[in-house]
């Protein structure tokens, strides 16, 4: 379904490999997230669709939309033509920056009386392009160039006057969390190593990030936080022993896909989705400790590491995490973008950089950016 086909101005997006959601028009808006829950259960017949912040004590963004449509099949919206001239204007902060950033929380995961096992450090980029960019356009070129054809879009106004105009696009390959009837899955992404263009290379940087015990111990702490988490709420939980690889067009991750049987028929994909968030993989753990070393390092992450998705009014939806993406402003030509890896305390910084320039890749290609 295009957004040509709808008859309010579309607030949301999220193309996956074999349906797609789009809704238009604001029923009523939200920045609070247990305001949300409870028009879910207020028994309206409405959706909540949008965002979640990193830190959920920040504003949210969320709709109940006017109209909401849930169609099988990989969106595929309309691309602008040619190329999109946009340049990087600032890079906060700048790499060898970053790089004494990691070093410095390698010394304190290193030091037993720090209390924290993992860190997430992400850096920024700002950009500029030299015309305007439609959200709806951006989210069609990310789809485009991933293979599943993963993408999203996030009216981000229900956040407050900050965020009037500001929408959240990108393409994450990491499912928070999806609940379909009375099963939950989820499927973490934690431990990574950039593609290779060279098959032979490539196919080896996979082996290698499989047997990695730096990576696998590092994919651990997002399995067993999830699993924690999901316990309390399942009368059944698969957690496989063993994680898989799971590629995107720019990198290799360790994933581990997980399914429960909920045991309350009331909870709801956004009460999920709360109860999960954040985990290791975009925060680090313990949730505490690591959340006030980000916002000591890198100040308010806003939507970034949050959250993107969708529940319809029976409680089915699926969650995002919001990780190769970028805010779009109001004037549709400064952006945001981010990428950060996971700290533990035998990480090498060098390594982390290149991580982090190899994510960036999935917003700066989209945008004709080299890098």
């Amino acid at each position: 379904m295009g957004d040509d086909e709808l008859r309010h101005d579309p607030v949301f997006l999220l193309s996956r490999p074999d349906e797609h959601v789009i809704a238009a028009g604001a029923h009523r808006r939200f920045d609070h997230l247990g305001d949300a829950r409870t028009h879910l259960r207020s028994g309206d017949g409405s959706a909540i669709v949008g965002a979640l912040p990193f830190d959920l004590r920040r504003p949210c963004a969320l709709t109940a939309p006017v109209e909401f449509h849930r169609r099988t099949g990989r969106w595929r919206g309309r691309q602008p033509t040619g190329a999109v001239a946009a340049r990087v204007t600032e890079a906060h902060p700048e790499p060898a920056q970053h790089v004494r950033r990691v070093a410095h929380a390698v010394a304190t995961l290193a030091d037993p009386s720090n209390g924290m096992d993992k860190v997430v450090l992400a850096r920024r980029l700002s950009l500029e392009s030299s015309d305007p960019l439609s959200p709806w356009e951006f989210a069609a070129r990310l789809s485009a160039r991933d293979h599943a054809g993963n993408a999203f879009a996030a009216d981000l106004s229900p956040a407050g006057p900050d965020f009037d105009g500001h929408h959240l696009i990108g393409s994450s390959p990491e499912v928070l969390v999806r609940k379909d009837g009375d099963v939950v899955t989820c499927h973490p992404l934690a431990g990574s190593t950039p593609r290779n263009a060279d098959p032979a290379v490539d196919t080896a940087n996979g082996h290698r990030l499989r047997r990695s015990a730096k990576d696998r111990r590092e994919h651990g702490y997002v399995v067993d936080a999830l699993a924690s988490a999901l316990a309390p709420l399942c009368r059944e939980l698969d957690v496989p022993a063993e994680p898989t690889l799971t590629t995107t067009p720019t990198m290799w991750h360790l994933g581990t896909p997980i399914r429960g049987l909920i045991t309350d028929p009331d909870i709801t994909a956004l009460d999920l989705a709360a109860a999960v968030h954040p985990t290791p993989a975009i925060c680090g753990t313990p949730t505490p400790r690591a959340r006030d070393h980000i916002l000591a390092v890198e100040g308010d992450r806003g939507f970034y590491a949050g959250a993107v998705g969708w529940c319809d009014s029976t409680g089915d939806g699926e969650w995002m995490v919001s990780i190769r993406c970028a805010d779009l402003g109001p004037d549709g030509r400064q952006l945001v973008t981010w990428a950060g890896g996971g700290i533990v305390a035998d990480s090498v910084p060098a390594d982390e950089l290149a991580e982090t320039s190899a994510k960036f890749r999935t917003v700066l290609s989209a945008l004709d950016v080299a890098g």
